[in-house]
């Protein structure tokens, strides 16, 4: 059984250093998918906007800047508050979203229980998948004692 991590908050789409527009997203975290979180943006709305991108690159950017390309995540302070900035670059544009630290540490943090950093590799299965796929299967049996299991090879 796989535990989904889901958390709902309230982001800002920062707009200017002035204003910003709040915009309802959705943290989502799968062990099937251990290296990867899941962000939706306007959740509820009829064009919901998804981003997947490294769970560590947003463990790291609760505590210092990281990230190139794409996805840029940085921690800050705004009115005083903690957060964390996400720039998120694309073909369609670009974005700036403030996260509360404190909501996004704490679903991290659950994340973390679930598949706890160098656990990935054991979450998605790959070795027991390999194991499977490379066990001995009867005819690998029988032609180790010399016989295809075949009656026509004079076994019968």
């Amino acid at each position: 059984m796989h535990t989904v991590v889901e958390r709902e908050l309230e982001l800002n789409l920062v707009l200017s250093p002035e204003r910003s527009i709040p915009v309802p997203a959705r943290l989502s975290y799968r062990p099937d998918d251990p290296y990867a979180v899941h962000i939706v943006f306007h959740i509820g709305s009829s064009h919901p906007v998804s981003w997947t991108f490294a769970r560590e690159l947003l463990v790291e950017g609760v505590f210092r800047p990281c990230g190139t390309g794409d996805v840029r995540v940085w921690p800050s302070k705004t009115d005083g508050r903690s957060v964390i900035l996400m720039a998120l670059s694309s073909p369609d544009g670009d974005a700036l979203l403030e996260a509360p630290s404190p909501a996004v540490s704490a679903w991290l943090e659950r994340t973390l229980r679930i598949v706890p950093p160098g656990t990935e590799t054991a979450a998605l299965g790959i070795d027991e998948a390999l194991a499977a796929l490379l066990a001995p299967t009867r005819t690998d049996e029988l032609r180790a004692h010399g016989s295809s299991g075949d009656p026509q090879d004079g076994d019968a």
